[in-house]
């Protein structure tokens, strides 16, 4: 069937939709620091291009996939002392993405699934939160691949599963792929390696970047990124995104 982005169609066509062969799918990411070389907005871009490569395998399994605008606030406390990083509530994230499953869900679209690719712990948990609030009253599905879990983790990059991964290789790479015109390339080829795992840091109680040793808010290896690594980084993330929804189907 078809991808259809829901910020440009009419009401009268997501009502024309087969709401038996329906799944929606909800970007969430922030605005937040991502080092000297990559934009506010890298969370964006990455959770935008998780839910297309998701949409359009779920297409070719003959279903209609609405995608709805990228929720791109969110908690950020460890990044909230850099400029331009917006660090809003964690109740209002689980309000927001469980309202908009259960609005959807009135519609007819029962199932919605979360493309995420913010992974502050607070943030992680707001998602967890409302996914356990739709399941309580049962009008809606919601599916969130968590990738912090291990399950989906080993399907991502080395970087990725060593905690090492903000604003390094693995993000760079992506928004090398999705929007090279944004990144700041002769800077991001200059810096230094930082290996310090965030997941390390998070266990031994560091609660900001500053603290877990990520002064200029990246960790990882960004000189690395390439735009290759970066189609093949959101080809998997689509089909993590396309699995989860199966699973998810078929126990409906």
């Amino acid at each position: 069937m078809a991808v259809h982005l829901l910020a440009t169609m009419t009401w009268t066509e997501v009502r024309a939709l087969a709401a038996e062969r329906t799944v929606a799918i909800l970007p969430t990411a922030a605005v937040e620091a991502h080092g000297p070389h990559l934009p506010l907005g890298t969370d964006i871009i990455i959770a935008e291009a998780m839910a297309r490569a998701g949409a359009e395998r779920l297409a070719r399994r003959n279903m209609e996939v609405i995608v709805v605008p990228a929720l791109p606030l969110a908690p950020a406390p460890f990044a909230a002392a850099f400029a331009g990083t917006i660090h809003t509530p964690a109740e209002a994230t689980t309000m927001m993405v469980a309202g908009v499953a259960r609005s959807l869900a009135a519609h007819g679209v029962r199932l919605t699934a979360v493309a995420n690719a913010h992974h502050d712990p607070a943030h992680v948990d707001a998602l967890r939160a409302a996914v356990a609030s739709v399941a309580k009253d049962g009008r809606a599905v919601l599916v969130f691949p968590d990738l912090t879990r291990k399950r989906w983790a080993e399907r991502l990059t080395e970087e990725f599963r060593s905690g090492a991964c903000h604003a390094g290789r693995y993000e760079g790479s992506i928004v090398l792929a999705e929007r090279p015109e944004s990144v700041r390339s002769t800077m991001m080829r200059t810096l230094p390696p930082n290996p310090r795992s965030l997941v390390d840091a998070m266990r031994t109680g560091h609660v900001t970047f500053a603290d877990a040793g990520g002064v200029e808010a990246y960790f990882g290896f960004p000189a690395d990124a390439t735009a290759e690594e970066g189609r093949d980084i959101v080809e998997a993330l689509g089909a993590i995104l396309e699995d989860a929804v199966m699973e998810a189907w078929t126990a409906r």
